[in-house]
C-alpha cells in the first residue's frame, strides 16, 4: 500500500488535535467552563502569553484558536526572526484585514523569551490598537524574560505538565485512531516505564510509542517496561525526533552550571556523553556559558572553556571526556556575573532606539588636511600621556553623555575593576 503524505509525517504530527474536544490536558485552561475555552467559543479572545514545558500544547492550542476564529493565523519563531520579520508580518496583518471580514489576526510567536527586548518593543504598536492578537509560547517564566509593557497588554496561563491519566488517554486514543499504528496488534502490558521517560510532555510519549511499533514486523507488539527501557537505551535520543530532548538536557547542563551546582552539572554532561552528543557542540556550550554567566566575576573561566574546545580537537574522545569534566566543574564552582550579557544587550537596544548618532569631533581621525580644518581629531587627549594612562574627556555620543551601560555586579573580581574606574572619573563610574 503506498503511503500517503500524512503517513510519512511523525506520528506527533499527525496526531496533533484540530479541536478542543480532542486537545488532551490543561482542562484548568479549555475544560468544560474554563476561562479559555469560554473565550474561544464567544468568538474574541485578548492576546495572551502561554507558560509551561515542553510538549504540553502550546503551538497546538495557538493553531486550534486561529481555525475555531477562522482568522488568518502568522507564525514566527523567536529564535530565526528578527524586527524586519515582526515588522512586516504586522504590515501584512494590516493589508490583509482589508480581506479578512474585520478579523483580526492572530501572531503566535513560539519561544517568545527569547525575544530582544528590541524585538518586544516592536510588537507593543500592534497589539496595543488591535492591529493582531498576539498568543505567545514560553518555557521559561515571562515575568522575567518578557518586558513590563508587553506583559501589561497579555493575560498569562500558565500550562501544566500532562499527569499520567492524560497520558494514557493519548497513549490509548493513538494506538486505536492513528491510520498506520490501528492497522499494528499493540498490546499495552505495562506503563510504569513509558509514563516515566514521557514525563508530561505528550510529544515525547507519541514519539516512544513510534519508536517501539517501528521495528515491526507483522508479530504482536507488547508495550512493557523492559521493551521501552531496551529501545530507548539501544538508541537514547531516537524517540525525540524533534530533538527535544537534546535541548531538554542541554539547558540543564547549563542551568547547573549557572546555579553552581557542580553535581548536577556532571550528571547532565554524563547524560550527554552516554547519549552520543557530539563533544565539540559541548564545548562550545562551555565557552558560551564561561562569558554569559561567569564572565567579569572569573574572567580565567573564558580561558579555560576555550583551551578545552582546543584540547578536544587535539586530544579526542574518549579521554575528552576527563576536559570537558574538569571544565564543567570549574565554571560550576566559579562566581557568577552576567553583566557583560547584559551591557552588549542594553547597548544594541540604545542602537536600535538612537539610530547613528554622531562620533565627537575629537574622537575622529583627520587623515585629510579638510577633515583637520573641520577640527576632526582636535583636542583629543592620548591616555598614555597623563599619569595611570588615564585623563578625563568624552567618549560618548553626545546624546548619551550621561548614560550607563555597563553596572557593576557583586562579586570581588568586578568590584575591583568598578573601585578602579571609581578612582579615575570620580561620581562617572558605572553605577552599582
Amino acid at each position: 500500500m503506498q503511503e500517503t503524505k500524512k503517513d510519512m509525517q511523525p506520528l506527533a504530527e499527525r496526531m496533533r488535535p484540530q479541536t478542543l474536544d480532542g486537545f488532551v490536558g490543561q482542562k484548568h485552561l479549555v475544560g468544560e467552563g474554563a476561562i479559555l475555552r469560554q473565550m474561544i467559543e464567544s468568538g474574541h479572545i485578548a492576546s495572551f502569553i502561554m507558560w509551561g514545558p515542553p510538549g504540553v500544547g502550546k503551538t497546538t492550542l495557538a493553531k486550534i484558536i486561529a481555525k475555531q476564529l477562522d482568522c488568518p493565523f502568522y507564525v514566527l519563531s523567536a529564535v530565526t526572526s528578527g524586527v524586519k520579520d515582526v515588522r512586516e508580518v504586522i504590515e501584512k496583518a494590516k493589508s490583509n484585514r482589508l480581506f479578512t471580514q474585520g478579523k483580526r489576526p492572530i501572531l503566535f510567536i513560539d519561544e517568545i523569551h527569547r525575544f530582544s527586548k528590541s524585538q518586544q518593543d516592536s510588537l507593543l504598536g500592534a497589539v496595543e490598537n488591535g492591529t493582531i492578537t498576539l498568543i505567545g509560547a514560553t518555557t521559561e517564566n515571562p515575568s522575567f524574560e518578557v518586558i513590563t509593557p508587553l506583559l501589561s497588554r497579555c493575560q498569562i496561563y500558565v500550562l501544566k505538565p500532562l499527569d499520567d491519566e492524560d497520558l494514557l488517554e493519548l497513549l490509548h486514543r493513538v494506538i486505536k485512531t492513528d491510520e498506520r499504528l490501528k492497522n499494528l496488534d499493540i498490546q499495552v502490558d505495562e506503563t510504569e516505564a513509558i509514563l516515566r521517560f514521557a514525563g508530561g510532555d505528550a510529544r515525547k510519549l507519541l514519539n516512544i510509542i513510534e519508536l517501539v511499533s517501528s521495528s515491526n514486523r507483522g508479530e504482536t507488539i507488547h508495550l512493557t517496561n523492559a521493551v521501552v527501557t531496551k529501545k530507548l537505551q539501544q538508541n537514547p535520543m531516537a524517540y525525540d525526533k524533534d530533538g527535544e530532548i537534546h535541548y531538554d538536557i542541554i539547558s540543564a547542563y547549563i542551568k547547573s552550571i549557572r546555579g553552581s551546582d557542580p553535581d548536577a552539572a556532571i550528571y547532565w554532561l554524563a547524560r550527554m556523553i552516554a547519549g552520543g552528543e557530539d563533544p565539540k557542540f559541548i564545548a562550545r556550550r562551555l565557552v558560551i556559558s564561561a562569558a554569559e554567566d561567569i564572565g567579569l566575576a572569573n574572567p580565567n573561566a573564558l580561558l579555560l572553556a576555550n583551551a578545552c574546545f582546543d584540547a578536544l580537537q587535539k586530544i579526542g574522545w574518549p579521554e575528552g571526556r576527563i576536559i570537558l569534566a574538569e571544565t564543567t566543574i570549574y565554571l560550576a564552582a566559579s562566581p557568577k556575573s552576567n553583566s557583560a550579557y547584559l551591557a552588549i544587550d542594553d547597548a544594541l537596544a540604545l542602537v536600535e532606539e538612537t539610530g547613528n548618532l554622531p562620533v565627537p569631533l575629537h574622537l575622529r581621525n583627520a587623515p585629510t588636511k579638510l577633515m583637520k580644518d573641520l577640527n576632526y581629531g582636535a583636542d583629543y587627549k592620548y591616555s598614555h600621556d597623563y599619569p595611570n594612562h588615564f585623563v578625563k574627556q568624552q567618549f560618548m555620543p553626545d546624546e548619551l553623555i550621561d548614560h550607563r551601560i555597563w553596572k557593576v555586579q557583586e562579586n570581588t573580581a568586578e568590584k575591583k575593576l568598578g573601585d578602579w574606574l571609581k578612582g579615575l572619573w570620580g561620581k562617572k563610574e558605572p553605577p552599582h
